[in-house]
């Protein structure tokens, strides 16, 4: 009798231990993204060089319009290349301020969900 209280016992700690640990890992891995996340954001945001604007071609293949100093250019990008088309001026371009893009909350997509899932059961 007293064995299996002292067993259960330690089992119990050792949940808790493992738990905890868990936890632990959890918290460094979530805090080391969100480190490394904002450092490459910083780096990535340059002075000098812009992406005006991207088009699609096909798969992996795209267009794209960036702006280097104070000139425009035409590149293609594509899987294992990047080449250079042409220089444009900024008077044909039609460039349009950017719109923030409004976040997505999980919990509005979740309610959306049950909204469908309970109309589909009536």
């Amino acid at each position: 009798m007293l064995l299996s209280v002292g067993s259960s016992l330690n089992a119990i700690a050792e949940f808790i231990t493992v738990l905890f640990i868990f936890l632990l890992i959890l918290a460094i891995t979530y805090f080391t993204t969100r480190w490394i996340a904002n450092f490459q954001k910083q780096k990535i945001n340059s002075a000098n060089i812009h992406v005006i604007e991207t088009y699609r071609i096909t798969t992996n293949k795209y267009l794209q319009i960036i702006q280097a100093g104070k000139k425009y250019f035409v590149i293609a990008v594509c899987k294992d290349t990047v080449t250079y088309l042409t220089e444009i001026s900024e008077d044909d371009l039609d460039i349009r301020p950017e719109e923030p893009i409004e976040p997505v909350r999980f919990k509005e997509i979740l309610e959306k969900a049950k909204k469908i899932t309970t109309m589909k059961k009536e």
